[in-house]
């Protein structure tokens, strides 16, 4: 009790600074402008792992990194945690280049003050756009364009964010179960042919699971599986 009393006064007699939040009336327009912006910002935060997910690599990477672990059936070997950082630092890697033409192009200069917020938007949405147009399906973009009604467009230009994010996601969502298939299969093969075997020494009651399991693992170690997931993936947004 006493240490907890004594807080505040150390605090006040060795000058450790303190945080006030409150609101008060604006006197100058710079004020209502400057609190709109960390209004802007914080509400762009709050729903930044959505954008992460919808408009980068993210959402390939970790189905993929998914269809492994299942496929192999360790259960949770590697485990959530691992899958999601591994596809985290690996979406920050693949999606460099983007990121570096936004700071360049559109959030260094806004900071700089040599443009305004309006200028620094689309500048900034320009490189996110030209990477999801060059992932984006024909297929995919013309279904969602049909699906919102609107005329059909001439050029990349008229296609809104609206229309483009859904038909990416789309687009991920197909090649991410493309390369899980072929994951699969290998791994399935090794599951038939244990089952065969167990099954022609009378060994119905012990589950194939079991016994592939090691198999598969040495498979995928001797393969330098993790190796070959990963360059694919990185390969396949080239």
């Amino acid at each position: 009790m006493l240490p907890a009393l004594l807080l505040p006064v150390m605090a006040q007699a060795q000058g450790l600074p303190t945080i006030t939040l409150g609101i008060g009336e604006a006197t100058e327009p710079a004020q209502v402008s400057t609190a709109l912006q960390i209004l802007i910002l914080l509400t762009i935060l709050s729903v930044a792992p959505s954008i992460l997910l919808m408009t980068t690599a993210f959402t390939r990477i970790v189905i993929v990194l998914s269809f492994v672990r299942q496929a192999m059936g360790t259960q949770q070997a590697p485990s959530n945690q691992i899958v999601v950082g591994l596809a985290l630092f690996l979406t920050f890697f693949i999606m460099a280049p983007v990121f570096t033409q936004i700071n360049d192009e559109a959030l260094q200069p806004y900071l700089n003050e040599e443009i305004s917020q309006d200028e620094a938007i689309p500048l900034a949405l320009e490189p996110m756009r030209r990477f999801m147009f060059s992932q984006v399906g024909e297929k995919d973009l013309q279904l969602l364009v049909d699906i919102s009604g609107s005329e059909q467009p001439e050029s990349m230009e008229d296609i809104g964010m609206l229309t483009l994010i859904p038909a990416f996601m789309l687009s991920e969502l197909k090649r991410a179960f493309q390369m899980g298939f072929l994951l699969f299969v290998p791994f399935l093969m090794i599951d038939m042919i244990v089952a065969s075997i167990l099954m022609a020494m009378g060994m119905m009651m012990l589950p194939p699971i079991i016994v592939s399991l090691p198999f598969k693992i040495l498979l995928f170690v001797l393969v330098d599986g993790w190796s070959l997931v990963i360059g694919s993936l990185v390969q396949s947004f080239g």
